[in-house]
C-alpha cells in the first residue's frame, strides 16, 4: 500500500516526517518530491488555445476607428487628403490603443502577482493496511492539502 500526500512547502512537513519515524515508519519508505515553480511568461496576444483574459488589441481597435474618422473628417481641409489622413489615423490609433493597453498590463502584473509562488512537496509513503489510518492522521495534523491511497 502506498499514502500519498500533498503539503505546502513549509516547516509541516518536516515535522510530519519526524513525527512517521518515531512511529515506525521507515525512512527508505518514505518519499518526498518538491516541485518546482515554473514561471510562465507574460503573452501579448492571445491564441485559440491559451486565453488570459486580457484584449490588447480592443482599445487599438477602438482607437483606430476613433482617428481614422477623425482623419477623414479633418483630410477634406488638409493637404494629403481623407483618404490618407484615415489611413493614418487608423495606423496610429491601433498604436496607441496597443501600447497604452501594453503597458497598462505591464504594471498591472508588476503591481498584483506575488513576486514568488509557493510550491508544494508530495510525500509517497510505503506502508501496511494497519499504518495506514495512523498515517493518515498524522498527515492531516500537520495540514496536509490532499490525500491518497495507492492500492497494489
Amino acid at each position: 500500500m502506498h499514502v500519498i500526500a500533498s503539503f505546502p512547502f513549509s516547516t509541516n512537513v518536516e515535522l510530519a516526517l519526524k513525527k512517521l519515524e518515531e512511529n515506525g515508519v521507515l525512512k527508505n519508505n518514505i518519499v518526498a518530491i518538491p516541485l518546482k515553480s515554473i514561471k510562465n511568461g507574460d503573452h501579448i496576444l492571445d491564441t485559440l488555445y491559451q486565453s488570459d483574459g486580457h484584449g490588447t488589441l480592443d482599445l487599438g481597435f477602438i482607437l483606430g476607428t476613433i482617428f481614422m474618422l477623425l482623419g477623414a473628417i479633418y483630410g477634406f481641409v488638409l493637404t494629403w487628403g481623407p483618404i490618407i489622413w484615415g489611413l493614418i489615423g487608423l495606423i496610429s490609433g491601433i498604436s496607441l490603443g496597443f501600447i497604452i493597453r501594453y503597458l497598462y498590463i505591464k504594471r498591472k502584473n508588476k503591481l498584483y502577482l506575488p513576486k514568488e509562488q509557493k510550491t508544494e512537496v508530495i510525500l509517497i509513503i510505503r506502508c501496511s493496511e494497519q499504518q495506514i489510518p495512523m498515517i493518515n492522521q498524522i498527515l492531516i495534523n500537520h495540514r496536509a492539502i490532499g490525500l491518497g491511497e495507492l492500492q497494489k
